[in-house]
């Protein structure tokens, strides 16, 4: 029996895949209506995408088998969603990072605040948090949390280390002052052969001594054991809470624009860098203040004098300041294609911010947009990235740029970028996730499931929306532990829509909030890949990882949804139910 279990276990993901469709098929069987089949093959995808049985990649495909074959989407159509502008957005997005990460931009910005900011433990935690979620608005959360990692290790192993040697230091200085432990030690063996009987003081202080010794020891071992901890944790969280702040931050926050250009095609931009940006920088700034708190609270205390230093400057603080400023050192001063990396990049920003900043007519209004939104975030960040593949990676100058892989004088420098280092760094997958969410959207609208969705949950119009967007966060949040988040906005956010047409609210108050619930993934190892590299790197167990991310979670729901009913209240116009819902895409 219990072979025959393990066996069953083992080729789960097989029986899955087969038995799952064969479950579900009365569903269209019964029930033959457009609506019936396209809840099937969402129903399917769901399931395939909590359970993994397949590549998310590979799951995000079957629109274009299942749409086609029930009649519900011509496949020109269908493939069609596959490659929109949000799509173009994130690759842009994408090629920025990779550059970034490729000549070490980030790793000089990360050493450089931290040793701005000192090596006192609260402080040391306060620059990855810092450093963390700066990076992670423009590289992507696991690259920042695989980067600030090791420096924090290597950070903490030298603070131990020096703590250690001070600590011995201290133990032999206070030895040598103890005179009567010297009056027991000076005793001649002429002396201890009268006395007939073993020197048991000395043999009892000789135990302590050791005892005392081992003692501190593992005090110091369990106190960086715990520190440890706690500094992978903020490393891995402030980098999925940084990463909702800018609009190419995560993927979620690319499949609402998404969503909304395809569901409400009239909205005029309402969704880009910068209206996500004024939204979404301070939510993340306030997020980020109650999680250091809390893991303040949690692994240093609120001993304020301990923790900060209150302007101490010991040697063991010198010693750990070494070790960061000798890794600085090791990088060396700015080479040209940082330089120009670093100048493309804060171009690019700036390009984004100045587009259609809302409260004037921005650069592309002027001069492109004046018939249609012909120019989007997605053509800058396209048209940016193509800088990389230009510009050289060194200064131009008479004579060779150095010898290749194959021994050979190098006589025109690399450009920034080639696409060889793109083609292994960029996830090409998730551009298919994110083309399998739109395919999905496409498909209930020519369906009809959206309406039928959206008149099943009319009678939510009793509830009060503050209630509604409450309650929906802690949904989505909660299955976000258990499920991709990209999956989880795939599959919410059309439901969403739906529903907030038929209640009549703004389709941002409920779809913006859950979109950034999405990325509150704090509790489990497996929610998301920073969290696993924490886990496995601080050495963590997941009781650990569920009582810091329970109360993590928390606070993220309460701050969006307070964000979404003040400042973003009034930047939406959340009291009004904007014109462009009356001419969306989803059939009345």
């Amino acid at each position: 029996m219990t072979s025959c279990l393990m066996w069953l276990w083992y080729h789960r993901n097989y029986i899955i895949i087969v038995v799952l469709p064969l479950a579900l098929l009365p569903l269209p069987l019964v029930i033959p209506t457009s609506e019936a089949k396209c809840g099937y093959a969402i129903i399917l995808m769901a399931l395939y995408w909590c359970t993994e049985c397949m590549p998310l990649a590979v799951t995000a495909l079957l629109p274009v088998v299942l749409f086609p074959m029930m009649g519900i989407m011509k496949a020109a159509d269908v493939s069609i969603e596959y490659l929109k502008d949000s799509n173009m957005l994130f690759i842009g997005g994408l090629l920025v990072a990779i550059a970034v990460e490729q000549w070490s931009l980030h790793t000089r910005i990360a050493l450089r605040v931290l040793l701005l900011v000192g090596v006192r433990p609260a402080l040391l935690m306060m620059g990855f948090m810092i450093v963390s979620s700066f990076l992670s608005m423009w590289i992507s959360n696991s690259a920042t949390t695989a980067m600030m990692l090791p420096i924090a290790s290597a950070v903490l192993q030298q603070l131990k280390a020096t703590e250690a040697q001070a600590d011995e230091r201290d133990f032999q200085d206070a030895t040598q002052d103890n005179q009567a432990f010297e009056l027991e030690i000076s005793k001649t063996k002429h002396e201890m052969s009268e006395e007939k009987q073993p020197d048991t003081n000395q043999y009892e202080h000789g135990f302590d001594t050791g005892s005392l010794q081992q003692f501190n020891r593992k005090a110091i071992d369990e106190k960086y054991a715990h520190l440890t901890k706690g500094m992978s944790l903020s490393v891995c969280y402030a980098a999925s809470i940084g990463g909702t702040a800018t609009l190419t931050g995560t993927t979620p926050n690319i499949i609402l624009k998404g969503q909304i250009d395809k569901l409400f095609p009239g909205n005029g931009d309402v969704i880009n860098f910068a209206s996500w940006f004024g939204f979404a920088f301070p939510n993340m700034l306030l997020m980020l203040v109650l999680c250091y708190f809390w893991l303040l609270f949690m692994f240093l205390g609120f001993n304020l004098k301990k923790s900060f230093g209150c302007g101490v400057n010991n040697d063991r603080d010198k010693e750990a300041y070494k070790v960061m400023r000798q890794e600085y050192k090791n990088l060396g001063s700015m080479k040209f294609a940082e330089v120009a990396v670093l100048i493309i990049f804060v171009l690019l920003v700036v390009l984004w911010f100045s587009r259609e900043p809302g409260f004037i007519d921005g650069w592309a209004t002027v001069l492109f947009n004046k018939g249609g939104p012909f120019v989007t975030d997605g053509t800058v960040a396209i048209f940016m990235s193509m800088l990389f593949f230009i510009i050289p990676s060194q200064m131009p100058r008479c004579g060779g740029y150095g010898i290749d892989d194959k021994g050979k004088t190098v006589n025109t420098p690399p450009a920034l970028l080639n696409w060889q280092v793109v083609h292994e760094r960029m996830p090409w997958n998730i551009i298919l996730l994110l083309g399998g969410g739109f395919a999905l959207a496409a498909g209930s609208e020519e369906s009809g499931l959206s309406k039928w969705l959206g008149d099943c949950l009319a009678p939510l119009e009793q509830i009060p929306p503050f209630a509604i967007s409450l309650v929906l966060s802690l949904l989505v949040a909660t299955f976000t532990e258990c499920s991709s988040n990209t999956a989880t906005t795939t599959l919410f956010l059309p439901i969403l829509a739906s529903m907030a047409v038929a209640i009549k609210i703004h389709p941002l108050y409920v779809m913006l909030p859950c979109t950034i619930a999405a990325s509150l993934a704090f509790m489990l190892p497996v929610a998301t890949p920073p969290n696993a590299i924490a886990f496995a790197f601080g050495k963590l167990k997941v009781i650990d990882m569920v009582k810091a991310g329970f109360m993590l979670n928390i606070i993220g729901i309460l701050t969006v949804n307070l964000g979404i009913n003040t400042w973003g209240y009034t930047m939406f116009d959340m009291g009004n139910i904007p014109h462009w819902v009356n001419t969306t895409n989803i059939k009345p």
